[in-house]
C-alpha cells in the first residue's frame, strides 16, 4: 500500500499567491485614500473651529483678532496632517483661514491640496473657491 503525500502543489501555492497580490493592489490604494478621506474632514473641522473662535472673540470685541491661539493651529501636533493659521494679511475686519498640509505627511500631494475659509463663509480648496467651474466640491463634501 502506498501512502498518499498530503500538502500543495507549486500551483496551487502559485494561485493563491496570485490572488493575495491582485487583492492587495486594490485594498492598500482603498484604504490609504480612507485615511487620507479621515485626515481631510478632520482639517476642515479644524478650519471650522477656528471660524467660530474668531467669530466669538469679534462678537466679545468688536474686531477680529489677527492671530490664532497655538493650540488650534496644530503645528506642534504630530497626529496632525495639516496646520491651521490666518493667511495672507491678518487684518481685525476680515480673515481667511488656511489649512495647510504639513511637510513630510501623505496629505502634501493631497488631490484638495490646501483649505481654505472666509469671514464670508466662503470655501475653497486646492487653489480653488467654490464659485470657481473647476472647484472640487468633494473636497468640501466629503
Amino acid at each position: 500500500m502506498h501512502k498518499k503525500h498530503q500538502g500543495f502543489t507549486l500551483i496551487e501555492v502559485m494561485i493563491v499567491v496570485a490572488i493575495v497580490g491582485i487583492l492587495t493592489a486594490i485594498a492598500i490604494p482603498s484604504y490609504s485614500e480612507y485615511i487620507r478621506r479621515g485626515h481631510r474632514a478632520d482639517a476642515r473641522a479644524g478650519l471650522l473651529q477656528a471660524q467660530q473662535w474668531l467669530e466669538r472673540a469679534s462678537t466679545a470685541t468688536g474686531n477680529y483678532p489677527t492671530t490664532l491661539p497655538a493650540s488650534m493651529t496644530w503645528t506642534a501636533d504630530n497626529t496632525k496632517r495639516y496646520a491651521i493659521a490666518i493667511g495672507g494679511p491678518a487684518t481685525t475686519t476680515s480673515f481667511t483661514l488656511t489649512a495647510t498640509p504639513k511637510a513630510g505627511t501623505p496629505q502634501v500631494g493631497d488631490k484638495c491640496g490646501t483649505y481654505t475659509l472666509t469671514h464670508t463663509g466662503i470655501r475653497g480648496a486646492n487653489g480653488l473657491i467654490q464659485t470657481d467651474a473647476s472647484f472640487d466640491a468633494t473636497c468640501w463634501n466629503k
